[in-house]
C-alpha cells in the first residue's frame, strides 16, 4: 500500500517487549524500567493479528524488535504464525545476542530467516561499561552459531560514540573483512538516553574518510544503509545516517509498539492505539489503514531532537 507521498509501504518493525536483560548507556535507565502488567501489553494472538491485517495492506517483511526481543515469552510462536501468513516473505530480528546462541535453532526452525546483533565493541570490559551487566562471550557465540546455522545475512549493529567506542572502528572492520558478517556503523540518534551522548555524536563520512579503500556497492531503493566492500574481504561495511543523510523519502517502514499504538514515524510524536479495537476487525482494519497512508513525510532530528513520546527501548529502532 502506498502513503499519501506515494512511498510503498511493505515493511512492519514490531517491537514484542520493552523489557531487555541489558542497562546500555546510551538507551535504557540504569535502574531499568517500569515493569507494564500482563494486560497492558500485547497478546501473542494480537501481534499475529495485526501482521495478518497489515500483510492485506501490503505488508512483506516483519522484524521482531523489543527492548530485546528474546525476552519475550512465545517469541517463537510468534515467529512461527507469522511465517504462515503467505503473504509475508521475510521475516527478521534485531537482538542484544544475549540468549540468542541458546535459542537461534528453535527460531530458525520456526522461521526466522535473519538476524541483526547490536554489538557495540568487540572488548570484553567495554562491553560490561556500555551494557552494565552484560557477558560478551554470549554474544561472540550467537555470532558464530548464527552463521554456521545459515541465518542470511548477519549484521552487526554498531552505535559509534565519539570516546566510548570510536577506537575499535577498525577492530569492527577487520571482522567483516574475515568473516561473512555485515557490519553496521550507525549515526547516535537524540532520543532517549542518547541525548546524553549528543556531544559524542560521530558522522559517517567522517568514519568512511577514516576507513578509506571502500568501494560502494548498489543497494535497493528502501536501504537506509550505505553498504561498501573492502578488497578480498568476506563481508561488508555499512553505515546508517539517520542525521546526515535523511533517507525519509523512500521509508517504507511503519512501527507496531508492545503497547498496541502504531508509529508510522520512529521520531515523530503522533501514534495511533489499536488496543482498543482488537476485537472490531473493520475499525482495526481503517485505523491502520490510515496510520499507514497518513505516515508523516520526514523527521527533523537535524533541526531538533525526536518528538517521539517514547523512548528507543519502547520502539525497537
Amino acid at each position: 500500500m502506498k502513503d499519501k507521498y506515494g512511498r510503498n509501504i511493505n515493511y512492519l518493525r514490531v517491537s514484542v517487549t520493552d523489557r531487555c536483560n541489558l542497562r546500555c548507556i546510551y538507551c535504557m535507565p540504569e535502574e531499568g524500567i517500569l515493569k507494564r502488567e500482563h494486560d497492558e501489553i500485547l497478546r501473542n494472538e494480537d501481534i499475529i493479528r495485526i501482521i495478518k491485517i497489515s500483510a492485506e495492506f501490503g505488508i512483506r517483511k516483519v522484524r521482531f524488535t523489543g527492548g530485546e526481543p528474546l525476552v519475550r515469552k512465545g517469541i517463537e510462536s510468534i515467529i512461527y504464525e507469522t511465517s504462515k501468513i503467505k503473504e509475508i516473505d521475510d521475516i527478521a530480528m534485531t537482538t542484544n545476542g544475549i540468549m540468542l546462541y541458546e535459542m537461534a535453532d528453535t527460531l530458525k526452525k520456526a522461521g526466522l530467516k535473519r538476524v541483526n546483533i547490536s554489538l557495540d565493541t568487540l572488548k570484553k570490559d567495554k562491553f560490561k561499561k556500555i551494557t552494565r551487566i552484560g557477558n560478551i562471550d554470549n554474544v561472540f557465540k550467537a555470532i558464530e552459531k548464527s552463521l554456521r546455522i545459515g541465518f542470511e545475512p548477519v549484521k552487526i549493529n554498531t552505535v559509534v560514540i565519539k570516546g566510548i567506542n570510536d577506537d575499535e572502528i577498525f577492530d569492527f572492520v577487520k571482522l567483516a573483512d574475515e568473516y561473512p558478517l555485515h557490519v553496521r556503523f550507525i549515526e547516535i540518534m537524540p532520543i532517549g538516553e542518547a541525548e546524553k551522548f549528543k556531544d559524542g555524536y560521530i558522522s559517517s563520512d567522517e568514519l568512511i574518510k577514516s576507513i578509506g579503500g571502500l568501494t560502494e556497492c548498489k543497494v535497493g531503493p528502501n536501504s537506509t544503509a550505505r553498504v561498501f566492500k573492502r578488497k578480498n574481504a568476506k563481508g561488508s561495511i555499512g553505515f546508517i545516517s539517520p542525521l546526515t543523510c535523511k533517507f525519509c523519502k523512500n521509508c517504507n517502514k511503519i512501527r507496531l509498539t508492545a503497547l498496541g499504538t502504531i508509529k508510522p514515524c520512529l521520531h515523530s510524536k503522533e501514534e495511533i492505539d489499536l488496543k482498543n479495537f482488537l476485537k472490531d476487525e473493520v475499525k482495526l482494519r481503517f485505523f491502520l489503514k490510515d496510520a499507514i497512508f497518513n505516515k508523516p513525510l520526514e523527521h527533523n532530528l537535524e533541526k531538533e531532537i525526536s518528538q517521539s513520546q517514547k523512548m528507543m527501548f519502547q520502539i525497537g529502532g
